[in-house]
C-alpha cells in the first residue's frame, strides 16, 4: 500500500513540474524573437538564396510549433532545420543593434523534443543565441512563486519507475531520437503516399495553369511568364486570371510587351534584367500604370546598357552582367543608379586598363560587399564602393583563374542537363529541378548519387533538389541535395 501511494504522489509530482515547465505559445513567440530577428527573410533583400531557405525553413518550424500546441499531440518525427543566421557584433548590448551588415552564418539542426519549452531552448542554443529571457519567462509562467525551488531541481527518475508504470523515459526517448538520421529511402518512405495524394489534387490546376500561361504568351507575345517565389499551383493561376481579366478590360495599354517576359513578385515595376515585374498584392490600377510606363521603361534600359558599355571599355572590355539567381531583384531605376555611380569612380580614377585585355571575362556589382571576390563560377563580384586601385590588381592578379572558372562552368552546366535529363528518365519523374540556392556542383552531385539508387517511389512524380526535406502544398518531393 505504501509503495502505491508513493508511486501516486510520485506521478502527481511529475505532472505538476511538466506543467509548470509549459510555455505558452504567446510566451514561445516572445523567447523566440531574438531568433526571428536573426533569420527573418525581410533582412536577407540582397541575398535570394539565403532568403529563400530562411522563408521555407521558417514554414517547417511554424508548422513544428503548432503540432506542439495540439490537444493529444503524439505523432514524432525529427525535423531538421537550415538557417541563415545574421552574424552579431561582439560588443553590442541593444538587440536592435547587434547584427551587423557584414554577413550571416549557415546553421543545421534537428528538432525532436515534444514541449515547447524545450524546442525554444533548442533554436536558441543552436543559433548561439541567449536563453537568459526563456528563464524569466518560464518563472513567470508558474503559478506558485514558491515552488520555484521544486520546480527547477533536477529529477532523475529510477529505470524501474518507468518499467512499472508504464510511462516513456525521456532520456532514452531523446537518445533514440539523437540516433535516428533521416535517410532519403526512409522519408521517401513516409511521405510518397501523401506526395501522391497531393499530386493528384494538384493535377487538373495544373493543366489549367499550363492552358492560361500558353494562351496569355500567345495574345500578348511574351517571350515567357515567371514567378519570383514558390506559389502555389492556385495563387499562380490567380495571378494569371487577374492578367488575362487586364487584357480584356484595358488591350490598349499592353501593346508594348511583345517579346517581354512578365515576372509575378513583390512589387510592381521593370526589373534590372528589364523583365516587367507585376506585384501580387497591388491591384489592377498599379498594373496599368506599369504597362504605360513602358516606353519610359525602355529608354531607361537603353541608357542602362551604354552605361554598361562604357563601363566595360574602362575595364578592359570585361563584361557587366546581371544575374537573376545570384542577384538581389532590383528595379531598374535602383539598378541603373547603381551603374551611374560606379562608371563616375571609375572614369575620375583613370585606370590604366589596355583596351580589350580582358574581353571574355565577366563582373556583377554588388552594393553589399566591401571588397571584391571570384565567384566559383568564373564572374568578379565588385563592391560599388571598391576603391579603384584595389580593384584593379585584384581582377589582374585572378584574371586566369577566373576564365578557369568560366570554362569549367560551361562544362558544369552541360553536364547537370545531361544528369538532369537522364535521371528525368530512369525514375520515370514527371519533372526534376532544383531551388536557384542550389549550386551546379551540388545539383551534379545529388543527381550522380541518385543514379545508383532504386527508387521506384519516384515514378510520375515532381522531384524538388532542395536543401532540406518537404511535401510542397502541389505534391512536390523536395530532398536535400546532400541526402544521405
Amino acid at each position: 500500500f505504501y509503495y502505491f501511494v508513493r508511486l501516486c504522489l510520485d506521478k502527481i509530482l511529475l505532472q505538476c513540474i511538466l506543467q509548470s515547465r509549459t510555455l505558452s505559445g504567446a510566451d514561445a513567440i516572445n523567447a523566440l524573437r531574438p531568433f526571428y530577428f536573426a533569420v527573418h527573410p525581410d533582412f536577407f533583400g540582397q541575398h535570394p538564396k539565403e532568403r529563400e531557405v530562411n522563408e521555407n525553413s521558417l514554414k517547417r518550424l511554424n508548422g513544428y510549433l503548432e503540432n506542439l500546441q495540439k490537444p493529444g499531440f503524439r505523432s514524432f518525427k525529427p525535423t531538421q532545420l537550415t538557417f541563415y543566421v545574421r552574424e552579431r557584433e561582439p560588443n553590442s548590448s541593444n538587440v536592435q543593434e547587434s547584427f551587423s551588415a557584414s554577413g550571416f552564418r549557415a546553421v543545421s539542426f534537428t528538432l525532436h523534443t515534444r514541449d515547447l519549452l524545450s524546442t525554444v531552448l533548442d533554436i536558441l542554443n543552436s543559433c548561439s543565441l541567449s536563453t537568459e529571457h526563456v528563464q524569466s519567462l518560464n518563472v513567470n509562467s508558474q503559478p506558485h512563486k514558491e515552488t520555484k525551488s521544486t520546480v527547477n531541481r533536477p529529477i532523475k527518475w529510477d529505470k524501474t519507475y518507468y518499467s512499472f508504470t508504464g510511462f516513456k523515459d525521456p532520456e532514452e526517448e531523446l537518445e533514440q531520437a539523437q540516433r535516428v538520421e533521416t535517410t532519403l529511402l526512409s522519408w521517401l518512405d513516409n511521405n510518397e503516399a501523401s506526395a501522391v495524394k497531393k499530386l493528384k489534387k494538384s493535377l487538373p490546376l495544373r493543366k489549367e495553369l499550363e492552358r492560361l500561361k500558353i494562351e496569355l504568351s500567345h495574345e500578348l507575345q511574351l517571350s515567357d511568364i515567371r514567378w519570383q517565389r514558390s506559389w502555389g499551383i492556385a495563387h499562380r493561376c490567380s495571378q494569371l486570371h487577374s492578367l488575362g481579366r487586364l487584357v480584356q478590360q484595358r488591350p490598349e495599354i499592353l501593346e508594348n510587351v511583345k517579346g517581354r517576359t512578365v515576372v509575378f513578385t513583390d512589387r510592381s515595376g521593370m526589373s534590372a534584367a528589364g523583365h516587367i515585374m507585376l506585384g501580387t498584392m497591388d491591384v489592377h490600377h498599379h498594373w496599368t500604370k506599369i504597362f504605360e510606363r513602358l516606353p519610359n521603361y525602355y529608354k531607361l534600359q537603353k541608357r542602362l546598357l551604354l552605361l554598361e558599355d562604357r563601363i566595360s571599355q574602362l575595364l578592359g572590355g570585361i563584361q557587366v552582367i546581371y544575374i537573376e539567381e545570384l542577384q538581389p531583384l532590383l528595379t531598374l531605376e535602383e539598378y541603373f543608379e547603381i551603374l551611374n555611380s560606379f562608371y563616375n569612380k571609375l572614369r575620375d580614377s583613370r585606370l590604366p586598363f589596355h583596351p580589350r585585355s580582358l574581353r571574355g571575362l565577366q563582373m556583377i556589382l554588388e552594393s553589399d560587399r566591401y571588397a571584391p571576390s571570384l565567384h566559383e563560377l568564373g564572374h568578379f563580384m565588385i563592391p560599388t564602393v571598391c576603391d579603384p586601385a584595389a580593384l584593379q590588381w585584384f581582377i589582374f592578379a585572378k584574371a586566369q583563374e577566373a576564365r578557369e572558372n568560366l570554362k569549367r562552368k560551361e562544362e558544369m552546366m552541360i553536364t547537370e542537363k545531361e544528369l538532369i535529363s537522364t535521371s528525368t528518365e530512369r525514375f520515370s519523374l514527371d519533372r526534376l529541378y532544383k531551388e536557384p540556392s542550389v549550386s551546379s556542383a551540388q545539383m551534379i552531385d545529388c543527381c550522380k548519387r541518385l543514379l545508383e539508387e532504386s527508387l521506384p517511389y519516384l515514378q510520375g512524380m515532381h522531384l524538388c533538389i532542395s536543401h532540406f526535406y518537404s511535401v510542397l502544398q502541389d505534391g512536390d518531393l523536395c530532398i536535400p541535395w546532400n541526402w544521405k
